[in-house]
């Protein structure tokens, strides 16, 4: 074997990115039969074809919300607008003009934004560092999501509450499902919510990008599993009583993989590789994900169906099918009243299906050759009454946005091949029989009144109806084959005699009433070296279906492995899960001023006597080890604006720190206004190394 590092004797290969770049030529944003196809449709009324491609070739400007479910949001608002807005009011940086940033009007609270910059702009003009900077790191810590306008707008008609089971059928790469995370948690600042998000996705690489996204917010309340969402098994809990029920959800999110013409103004490639041919391959997969959805679905619950696609084959054609096939069951909901400054169009109930640019009217009429046609491409018969005005079409000129469908959808009765829809039906057919049957009773008693003829000879026709549990049970689905995925760690729950407990609940002071059975880990022998906590549903769910279900991950960290010496514990406190189990903490705590914080954000193993003078004390009367830091302004001011924070941090022999990631000390420094200025360009810790601000 040759020596490491060996140079390679041959020709050097050429790496100028930017001289290759040169040689592609700019793509051509136009496409003909794209425009010929839906001048057809007539999904875009006639005045307004051409704002629609002109505002297709431009680009999309860049969007991002301020993440709702921490009380930290209208802080993070307040800082944006005073000290980063104020700088972009049309002005032009570098040749590029800057309009004045603004909220999206029919998003709550002003915590969605629209700037009049693209992506790459704020990525590489000089003078917009400073908001590129503050996009990145609260977007890595979590409170802000760089998120497409149009993809905003499912979870909000979703009205998600915390005691919501929800279901994300088809959630990579994840940024609506954090919208749903967020919105179970809303109204929450200590403790977790009864309800959940089952985020799911069929590409195994693509639910570890959900990892990421989910893992920012800090929440006990989300699972991420890898299935195929047509064929998402029935999962079977067990009630109070012991009973078995099958598990179904209040709100379901199907936004379906589509042809994904509406991202045009950010896929390029689209212009030059469109074709008819992606929505035809799909619409039978968008069928069957949609029907399981309404399978799983909840009777009184709602399932939005979305795509980023303007066809309706993948949009109508699909909702129209399974609300025919669903004999009223299911309806779709009014949604003028929703959102009302949200500019939009009705959906359409008649389009054409196209074989070769010419319309066809019924699967009869499709060649031979041609295998991706199906019926339910075409409008039912019944398409009149189905209401699908009440669908949302949203084109790019209206909201200076890419293109996306969404259909509200409401479960009102059992669905009729469903155990208990056919339960009922046979109830209602028995029931008419009986009506026919007293009416011909009544005649015959008649009868034998008159003509002396024996009861006995009356047939008793009522039939009787089995009886069924009270949940609907959906039908059983094949199990889904895995291949080239990782085989995952298991998910080890703790009992009540685990080891490492009592070191743990005696060090910090953790009450009887902590959920223990709801924390664990993810290996069977060895080390813990993390522990996890998830609220009682996930732990139900994660527990009873091991086998049916292939879970990738779920919980937050409350607690690390730290092995230092001469510490009575070996666990330190994590800052991800803070939040969820101070309430269960009795010991560990110390007060500290908004000086303190200042100094430990700012300073790495600041030594103690730094701190103020209660604070030194308090520290050094607890043992080395994890300590919490609990800021509460309103013990030094009443009128404070600033937010209480607990800062999980370590008391050393002579020193103290901080576990606070980088990005969350910047987003701390900011909503507490006690970021260094500008012209400082390193923050200084004890032993003189620096951090880069």
């Amino acid at each position: 074997m040759g020596k490491r590092g060996k140079k390679h004797n041959g020709p050097k290969r050429q790496r100028n990115w930017c001289k290759q770049k040169e040689h592609y030529p700019d793509i051509e944003k136009k496409n003909i039969e794209f425009e010929k196809y839906y001048k057809a449709q007539e999904i875009v009324p006639v005045s307004e074809w051409e704002q629609f491609i002109a505002t297709l070739q431009k680009p999309l400007p860049a969007t991002f919300r301020i993440t709702g479910f921490r009380s930290h949001a209208k802080h993070l608002l307040k800082f944006l607008k005073s000290h980063l807005f104020t700088d972009l009011l049309g002005d032009a940086i570098d040749g590029v003009q800057i309009d004045k940033p603004k909220p999206i009007s029919w998003y709550p609270d002003e915590l969605a934004w629209q700037l009049s910059l693209t992506r790459t702009n704020i990525r590489k003009v000089p003078g917009l560092e400073n908001l590129h900077k503050f996009l990145v790191e609260e977007t890595e810590s979590g409170n802000i999501s760089r998120q497409e306008l149009v993809s905003m707008i499912p979870p909000l008609l979703m009205d998600v509450k915390p005691h919501h089971r929800v279901l994300d059928m088809c959630a990579a790469p994840g940024s609506k499902t954090a919208q749903l995370i967020e919105m179970l948690h809303a109204e929450q600042t200590e403790g977790w919510p009864e309800g959940f998000v089952m985020a799911n996705d069929s590409d195994n690489k693509r639910c570890y990008i959900m990892v990421h996204q989910a893992k920012r917010l800090n929440s006990p309340c989300f699972m991420i599993v890898n299935q195929d969402a047509s064929l998402m098994p029935t999962l079977m809990l067990t009630g109070k009583e012991g009973n078995k029920y099958p598990l179904q959800f209040d709100r379901i999110l199907c936004d379906v993989p589509c042809s994904g013409d509406g991202t045009l103004r950010k896929n390029y490639m689209i212009w030059k590789k469109w074709n008819l041919g992606s929505a035809l391959n799909l619409h039978s997969l968008q069928y069957r994900i949609l029907l399981r959805g309404v399978e799983l679905l909840k009777v009184g619950g709602r399932l939005i169906y979305s795509t980023c696609s303007f066809n309706p084959i993948e949009n109508e054609a699909v909702v129209a099918a399974i609300l025919h096939k669903s004999q009223g069951s299911i309806e779709l909901v009014e949604t003028s009243a929703m959102l009302p400054e949200l500019r939009r169009m009705p959906g359409i109930s008649s389009w054409k299906v196209l074989v070769d640019g010419k319309e066809i009217h019924t699967l009869d009429e499709v060649p031979e050759n041609e295998t991706r046609y199906r019926t339910t491409m075409w409008p039912p018969e019944n398409v009149d009454k189905l209401n699908l005005q009440r669908c949302i079409r949203m084109l790019p000129h209206h909201e200076d946005s890419g293109g996306f469908f969404v259909a509200v959808i409401e479960k009102t009765d059992h669905l009729p091949w469903s155990k208990l829809g056919r339960a009922k039906k046979e109830e209602t057919h028995s029931q008419a029989e009986d009506a026919d049957n007293k009416s011909e009773t009544s005649q015959i008693k008649k009868m034998e009144t008159d003509c002396g003829r024996d009861k006995t000879d009356i047939p008793d026709k009522k039939r009787e109806v089995d009886d069924h549990s009270e949940a609907e049970m959906v039908p059983k689905c094949k199990k889904m084959k895995y291949q080239n995925v990782y085989k995952e760690d298991p998910f080890v729950f703790f009992k009540d005699d685990v080891e490492i407990w009592p070191s743990i609940q005696s060090f910090y002071g953790v009450i009887d009433e902590f959920p223990l059975n709801q924390m664990f880990t993810r290996c069977y022998v060895g080390k813990k070296r993390n522990l996890y906590m998830v609220n009682s549903a996930v732990c139900q769910i994660v527990k009873l279906c091991e086998g049916k279900l292939k879970v990738i991950n779920c919980g937050v960290k409350v607690w690390s492995r730290s092995d230092a010496k001469g510490v009575e514990c070996d666990f330190r406190l994590a800052q991800d899960g803070i939040y969820c189990i101070y309430p269960y903490l009795t010991c560990r705590k110390v007060d500290i001023t908004r000086d303190d914080v200042r100094v430990l954000l700012t300073e790495e193993n600041p030594f103690s006597s730094k701190l103020f003078k209660d604070t030194k004390t308090a520290i050094e009367a607890l043992a080395q080890g994890s300590v919490i830091f609990v800021y509460d302004p309103k013990k030094f001011n009443k009128d404070s604006q600033d937010l209480v924070l607990y800062i999980v941090g370590w008391r050393g022999k002579a020193s103290v720190r901080s576990f606070v990631p980088k990005g969350d000390r910047f987003h701390i420094l900011r909503l507490c206004d006690m970021l260094p200025d500008v012209t400082d360009k390193v923050i200084v810790n004890a032993a003189g190394k620096s951090l880069d601000v």
